[in-house]
């Protein structure tokens, strides 16, 4: 792999450990605005605040990192039409189907991510001719957390909604964390 290759890697590496940690540190806040009942605006204050803080801090110091990853994003402009689609619904319509089914929350969410993450490395393989592997990491480790989510929803949590919640959001946290790890290790 060339130099150029290794540095895109590598800030989508970066990238998925700072996702790993907002949602880590979002995720913990908004269990504690639950449990507390305060208004819902917090839930909105402390998202985009665990998200901003540390992509704002990173992205400040180095313009070169965030044209790195949009480099790599610009890859699915040229896929087909139909192609894109498909994609879109991978990532998107878990999400949607939240407003249908509230109570399966935690596995939509998880399925999402793990859909979105997969159908993307796929494609972009197929179309592009780019082997992401950290991607492929984290849509496979999601969607092989749906299970575990559903294991420890009907044991533990029987009955707690919050909790069921921050652990979907935790594994989230966790495949993200696998995939950056991977991809900053990665010499290749």
């Amino acid at each position: 792999m060339d130099d150029q290759l290794l540095q895109i890697r590598r800030a989508f590496g970066v990238l998925f450990v700072l996702v790993s940690v907002a949602v880590s540190v979002a995720s913990t806040l908004s269990l504690m605005i639950s449990l507390q009942n305060y208004p819902m605006f917090w839930y909105i204050i402390v998202w985009i605040a665990s998200f901003g803080i540390p992509f704002g801090a990173y992205f400040a110091k180095s313009r070169a990192k965030l044209m790195r990853i949009r480099q790599r994003m610009k890859n699915s402009v040229s896929w087909p039409t139909p192609v894109k689609a498909v994609n879109g619904l991978c990532w998107a319509l878990p999400f949607a189907l939240i407003a249908a089914f509230p109570s399966m929350i935690q596995y939509l969410i998880l399925f999402g991510i793990g859909l979105g993450n997969l159908s993307t490395y796929i494609f972009m393989r197929r179309f592009s001719g780019l082997a992401n592997n950290e991607q492929l990491m984290v849509g496979a480790v999601s969607l092989a957390f749906v299970a575990v989510a559903v294991q420890i929803d009907n044991t533990i949590f029987l009955d707690n909604q919050p909790f069921a919640v921050f652990l979907s959001r935790i594994l989230i946290a966790i495949s993200y964390a696998l995939g950056g790890i991977f991809a900053l290790l990665s010499r290749k």
